[in-house]
């Protein structure tokens, strides 16, 4: 077995988002989890966008560490 080091975006979606200093926080929380290489919180639209290694950083882990931020997350569909 060969370790990769391919990323992915992954989307979230969050509608706790209640002022502009959220964005920082769970940017932060989320680049500083290892795999992520870097979160875009959209504040408008309740997007944040992970660029990731899904094999160190899965999407439960991304979950958990908005998580760790204080809000709630879950995968969008699209």
């Amino acid at each position: 077995m060969s370790a990769t080091t391919s990323t992915i975006t992954t989307t979230l979606r969050s509608n706790e988002f209640s002022c502009p200093s959220c964005v920082g926080k769970i940017e932060k929380q989320l680049t500083r989890t290892p795999g992520v290489e870097k979160a875009k919180v959209h504040f408008t639209t309740g997007r944040i966008e992970v660029v990731h290694d899904p094999d160190l950083a899965p999407v439960d882990v991304l979950v958990a560490a908005v998580a760790k931020a204080g809000y709630r997350a879950t995968p969008a569909v699209f």
